[in-house]
């Protein structure tokens, strides 16, 4: 079985577990508090970000979308039914575009910021960051949100999937990103139903059941959370 050095609410990490799941296969898990840059994990990753991969001969693999090619190339092109990359070089560019929203940009304007002010800082010692929570962070992260789900809402109700026809790692990476917002309780679905309904799809495969079986110590998630029906 291979092994991932993940964070509960790093989308990025999250985007790494649906794609194996997707795949049908189990990950063991180790959590890791990446500010502590605890010295095996530093040998591994010297950047000492998250994801990675411990793969095949425990050669570490680093970074979500360096870890999304390695499963494309390992599995995915083995199993072209369930292939989460398209065979089109136009339509994996639009996949990479869309991965590269939500797990970069997504991340550096909204998730990121609300998951350190509000789950991270509390936990965290103050040589390592730790402490109260920036309110302006949260606010300028917030004010963000809207844009993010207007434009998600916008390609599911022109595509049925978001980056085409069929699931791609597109859709697994906004719905990592979204589901750690979804957690946190920040998302108003009221005003974006094309988006709820992508959700609640991706929401009901067989891949997301153990994010949703996620609990962060400290933040209790919000309560329609894990209901596959809001």
């Amino acid at each position: 079985m291979l092994t991932l050095f993940h964070h509960p609410l790093f989308a990025s990490c999250r985007f790494i577990r649906l794609a194996f799941g997707e795949y049908g296969e189990d990950l063991s898990l180790i959590e890791e508090k990446p500010w502590a840059r605890r010295r095996e994990f530093l040998q591994l990753n010297p950047a000492a970000t998250l994801p990675v991969l411990l793969a095949e001969a425990d050669e570490p693999i680093v970074g979500a979308s360096v870890i999304a090619e390695y499963v494309d190339e390992t599995r995915g092109a083995l199993k072209r039914d369930k292939r989460l990359m398209a065979e089109n070089p136009i339509t994996r560019a639009e996949i990479r575009r869309l991965v590269d929203w939500y797990l970069v940009k997504a991340d550096g304007e909204v998730t990121r910021h609300l998951v350190r002010e509000r789950a991270l800082k509390p936990h965290m010692p103050p040589e390592h960051g730790g402490g109260s929570p920036n309110s302006t962070a949260i606010r300028a992260a917030r004010a963000n949100i809207r844009q993010h789900m207007k434009y998600t809402n916008w390609l599911a109700g022109t595509r049925n999937w978001l980056a085409g026809p069929r699931l791609t790692y597109a859709d697994l990476a906004a719905a990592a990103s979204i589901s750690v917002l979804d957690y946190m309780g920040e998302i108003d679905w009221s005003e974006h139903g094309a988006a709820k309904e992508w959700y609640t799809r991706m929401k009901s495969r067989p891949s997301f059941r153990p994010l949703l079986a996620d609990r962060f110590r400290g933040l209790t998630p919000a309560s329609h959370y894990a209901d596959l029906d809001f």
